[in-house]
């Protein structure tokens, strides 16, 4: 377990951290680095540079940077704010949370392998499973059902085990777009109960992006890696692509590496906007987070509604309240919401919205919603998407930052056309 948590509070953290203007001719504000290559003052340093970098030092000499696909300034200063923020040792950003996520496969995954992850899962993450690890690299995921026990958690165990040694098991909580609860705990003493079996220990590797670093911190509960797609409640404003992984400098420097020979590193442009960004997230998150309590406790009360998923209206005495409470320290703003009947139905309320934007993605000023059946699981099996709680009439929201009565608003005359 990483605990390297910081003296000052997030919402601090956001507006400044990593970035001394001293450093950069005093500007107030971070300055873009729109450079492909740095230059050497003399040939000893560069040596001493490659030098360096061949050791594995991905940030060398000369300032610590050489060329941009290795490192650059706008990537640092992003880097050490997410990692402070993700109470880590080190943080390595890349050009999507796809981008991320892959790399961490390639890099702490051997051919044979088996993984385990919670369901549901991201239709992304599905189709990297399932068209490039399995059948290129022969790496099996094992899925874990939503409530899985403690016994069944080592029976799916001890199933991947006779296919071969667990390498890393992810989980995607709060899930999407579920939102059920994954207990961090249980799965980091899954990963102890493996490493006994087989002798290797299996990475915890949590996807973060449903409430992101303001809302909970799986580094803290045991997890080796968290992982979030930056393109959602970091960015913002659906404006641009990233995703970042934070855990300790060892595991983090082998994803650097990585990622400097796939050269899927995020750019100083868009470092610039996600520290632009970054500075309004804390009152971002609050202000959705107010709205979607609004539009879910809505949502429960209307006849056309079957089930609401957002956590902040779970059972007060569940299992899985005490878990949410002792993990997270919000609610978020992107969960799903079932209409009574089916695709037809729930196609009716989508094409009826006015305010809230027809589109994938989350996480941003304005509202968005999408069918996850056809849209964003669209990869995954239609009996994997029954089991796991995502049915034809489930419709995913993202609340934004617009007017809650404005949206209520909009949802009742929506849904009035069941």
């Amino acid at each position: 377990m990483i605990n390297n948590k910081p003296v000052l509070r997030p919402e601090t953290l956001t507006v400044g951290y990593g970035y001394d203007p001293n450093d950069h001719m005093r500007a107030a504000k971070p300055p873009i680095y729109l450079t492909s290559t740095f230059t050497y003052p003399d040939a000893e340093t560069a040596l001493r540079a490659h030098d360096a970098y061949a050791a594995g030092n991905v940030a060398a000499e000369n300032g610590g940077f050489v060329y941009a696909r290795l490192d650059h300034p706008n990537l640092v200063m992003l880097q050490d704010r997410l990692a402070a923020l993700d109470h880590a040792a080190a943080c390595a950003v890349f050009n999507s949370g796809m981008s991320a996520l892959a790399t961490i496969m390639l890099t702490c995954l051997r051919p044979g392998d088996a993984l385990l992850h919670t369901t549901p899962i991201y239709g992304g993450t599905h189709a990297l499973m399932n068209t490039l690890l399995l059948p290129v690299q022969d790496i099996q995921p094992f899925p874990l059902p939503p409530t899985a026990s403690e016994s069944d958690l080592i029976a799916t165990a001890t199933a991947a085990m006779k296919h071969g040694p667990v390498g890393i098991i992810l989980a995607e909580t709060p899930a999407n777009p579920t939102c059920s609860i994954t207990d961090m705990a249980g799965l980091v003493r899954l990963a102890d109960t493996i490493e006994l079996r087989q002798g290797r220990r299996p990475l915890v590797v949590v996807d973060n992006t449903f409430l992101g670093p303001l809302l909970q911190n799986p580094l803290e509960h045991g997890a080796d890696l968290t992982m979030t797609s930056l393109t959602k409640y970091a960015g913002g404003h659906s404006d641009v692509l990233a995703g970042s992984v934070s855990g300790s400098f060892c595991l983090v420097e082998k994803l650097r590496k990585t990622r400097t020979l796939l050269g899927t590193h995020l750019d100083a442009h868009g470092c610039w906007m996600l520290l632009r960004s970054l500075e309004t997230l804390s009152v971002r998150t609050e202000r959705a987070q107010k709205n979607a309590e609004a539009i879910a406790r809505f949502l429960a009360t209307h006849p056309a509604v079957e089930a609401v998923t957002w956590p902040g209206l779970l059972p007060l005495d569940s299992p899985t309240r005490r878990v949410f409470e002792q993990q997270c320290s919000g609610a978020g703003s992107t969960f799903s919401f079932s209409v009574k009947g089916g695709r037809e139905e729930a196609f009716l309320v989508l094409n009826a919205l006015k305010i809230p934007r027809l589109a994938v993605s989350l996480g941003g000023t304005e509202t968005l919603v999408c069918h996850p059946a056809t849209t964003t699981h669209h990869a995954v099996p239609r009996e994997r998407l029954y089991e796991t709680g995502i049915s034809e009439g489930t419709v995913r929201i993202s609340v934004g930052i617009e007017h809650q009565d404005d949206l209520i608003a909009d949802f009742k005359q929506a849904l009035s056309r069941i």
